[in-house]
């Protein structure tokens, strides 16, 4: 099914949101100073291509005895510029693309989808993509971890 479902996305205008994220990644690389951005964006990339099957994570749900380096205020300093540069135009891309795709009944799943990368599209730095096996153990394992801090 979500390979059925993966593949509507790329008919139903994921090919457009993912050439978007793709042009984002190359001008990171090239801008140089932008460079710790340029693994965001291809992470999100990977999950504007195959939304379903994967899910995005915080880097410190994923590894939690690793403190992020990124999440700290360079982190911030780096979403921020995201947001003005590149978070804004990719997040209404993926809006527009949701739009056009909840219009068509048949493509409503892949919408919602496309409206979930538009959140994450404005904040990306410090997310991993992995499959969404990987991402319900790494919540179970913080909910877990919660409990015990209690």
């Amino acid at each position: 099914m979500r390979s059925i479902l993966n593949i509507l996305n790329f008919i139903l205008g994921g090919v457009i949101t993912t050439l978007g994220w793709l042009l984002a990644t190359i001008v990171t690389i090239v801008l140089i100073f932008t460079l710790p951005l340029t693994r965001s964006c291809w992470e999100i990339t990977k999950l504007s291509l195959f939304p379903f099957g994967n899910e995005a994570i915080h880097v410190d749900d994923l590894n939690p005895n690793e403190k992020s380096a990124l999440m700290n205020v360079g982190g911030t300093a780096l979403n921020i510029f995201w947001f003005i540069f590149f978070g804004w135009w990719l997040c209404l891309a993926h809006i527009c693309a949701g739009i056009a795709q909840c219009i068509t009944i048949i493509g409503i799943p892949v919408g919602i989808a496309n409206f979930k990368i538009a959140v994450i599209a404005l904040w990306p730095v410090g997310r991993r993509v992995v499959s969404v096996e990987v991402a319900q153990e790494a919540r179970i394992s913080k909910a877990q971890r919660q409990l015990q801090q209690r």
